[in-house]
């Protein structure tokens, strides 16, 4: 990602690798992927997982950097950490429809900035519902994450805690993230056929799995 009338090589690029050298890193070939999220448990420790899955051998080449933000700030902060090496980082933002008052408009304005988001209706468990095969039409986040840990117990035989930095192991083992892609995207798709146009409107639904499924695929 480059500045408006900014060419490879110039003096910025080469001030970027100087810096680079200075603090003895090394730009990651894959991509640097840093997601901004407005908590401080399920999402982080969920891509905290994931990053951790990667093979080893590969663990300089693709980066993954979990922040966290207020949600009003995420796309701000996002931006904010992306200035510094722009050309090689990757920007999301992860957060829940919940009970969030500008959902639409943070999603828009992140577009506008050139900023992914990974945004689920209506909360994060709705998305990791998707790997046990279904993705129930749950309105209220409340009840989707009582419905989940209720799920997630029968299936793993342990509780759902959402401070669990093992969450990303679990669901990868005792469920199918193939058939977890799948069925997100069934979701999103049958939300659109059915006229549901913001992402506000559309329950049950997530774009997680784009971002999961994009890493996945470069690891």
């Amino acid at each position: 990602m480059t500045n408006k009338g900014e060419k490879p090589g110039n003096r910025r690029a080469g001030k970027r690798k100087d810096r680079t050298k200075r603090v003895g890193t090394r730009i990651p070939e894959l991509g640097y992927y840093l997601i901004v999220t407005d908590t401080e448990e399920t999402e982080k420790n969920y891509f905290e997982g994931l990053r951790d899955s990667i093979p080893a051998e590969l663990q300089d080449r693709l980066v993954i950097k979990v922040e966290k933000a207020k949600t009003v700030e995420l796309v701000e902060r996002a931006m904010e950490l992306t200035d510094t090496e722009s050309q090689y980082r990757i920007p999301w933002i992860v957060f829940d429809r919940d009970q969030v008052k500008d959902f639409d408009e943070i999603i828009e304005t992140a577009e506008k900035n050139g900023i992914n988001s990974g945004w689920s209706n209506p909360c994060f468990e709705i998305w990791l519902y998707s790997y046990f095969g279904e993705m129930p039409a749950i309105r209220e986040s409340y009840t989707c994450c009582n419905r989940f840990a209720e799920k997630f117990e029968k299936i793993t035989g342990q509780k759902y805690l959402k401070k669990d930095r093992e969450i990303y192991r679990k669901l990868v083992q005792y469920g199918d993230e193939e058939k977890a892609f799948q069925i997100a995207k069934q979701r999103y798709k049958k939300c659109i056929e059915d006229g549901k146009k913001k992402p506000s409107e559309m329950w049950p639904a997530s774009t997680v799995q784009r971002l999961v499924e994009e890493i996945l695929k470069k690891s």
